[in-house]
């Protein structure tokens, strides 16, 4: 199967990187992306043909993934409609719409929206999907098995979500960074020296993940082991509850899927 990528960014190389890693052939990978020295570093990087703009790689293919920023995406979807025969088309375009997309490929269905994010760069990402009624069974496992290739991967069943996804996980990296920072931060001030602040914080954090992770256990449960009575933990947490912390993030949270509905109607319009 040949997977034709629209752009040739920090996610389409990613997502190229964990295709070859899998043991997809270069050869059967190609890219259109308009920046002469992002198609030299394809080839060099990974050996695919790359290509200024959109031509026969693109009718070949059985599967073409969109991986250009959302406000390119409308230019770009109506140069490649005319090559449209039954390739399955994936969008990568953060908050555009099937609806929208579609419209713009001169009414083309075959669509899977994909909300992917940063961490997808070192292969530790999680993409959500959301695919039409157009879209078959066998298609929605291709696109599974490509997005699967740099993180995990869940479907939604109602487009709308896409915006909960967004502001969770497209998103989510950030709110994890700032954490971070404000651990780095603290202990800083407490006396250590940046470079022990870093490695606490990063090991603390990816050790916390790893462990709500494989453990299957419920957060809650962990953090309540971690917090005897009395304790450290117990009064940092108590100074968290009084500054009403989880209730900040959950409202966070919610700006920002208030903000990608926005984005979808601001972006969608002709």
């Amino acid at each position: 199967m040949k997977i034709a990528f629209v752009g040739g960014g920090n996610m389409a190389s990613a997502l190229i990187g964990g295709l070859l890693q899998k043991g997809y052939a270069a050869a059967d990978i190609s890219a259109v992306e308009v920046e002469p020295t992002t198609r030299a570093r394809l080839l060099s990087r990974f050996g695919v043909s790359s290509y200024a703009v959109p031509g026969g790689e693109i009718a070949e293919s059985g599967v073409i993934l969109l991986a250009v920023k959302p406000q390119q995406l409308r230019a770009v979807a109506e140069g490649v409609r005319s090559v449209l025969a039954s390739q399955l088309v994936i969008s990568i375009a953060a908050g555009i719409r099937s609806a929208d997309l579609s419209r713009w490929l001169g009414g083309y269905a075959r669509i899977i929206r994909v909300m992917p994010n940063t961490p997808a760069l070192v292969l530790a990402g999680v993409s959500a999907l959301y695919a039409g009624a157009a879209v078959s069974d066998a298609e929605r496992r291709i696109a599974e098995q490509i997005l699967g290739t740099v993180g995990a991967t869940l479907w939604v069943e109602r487009e709308e979500l896409m915006d909960a996804v967004t502001a969770v996980s497209g998103s989510g990296p950030a709110y994890v960074f700032y954490f971070i920072e404000a651990l780095e931060q603290a202990a800083c001030e407490l006396g250590l020296s940046a470079t022990q602040a870093r490695l606490l914080s990063l090991e603390t954090f990816h050790g916390a993940a790893c462990l709500a992770r494989d453990s299957g256990e419920e957060p809650a449960l962990l953090r309540q082991r971690v917090t005897s009575k009395g304790g450290t933990t117990e009064r940092a947490l108590h100074s968290m509850q009084r500054s009403q912390l989880k209730s900040l993030v959950v409202e966070a949270v919610r700006e920002a899927a208030e903000r990608a509905r926005e984005l979808g109607d601001e972006l969608g319009q002709d």
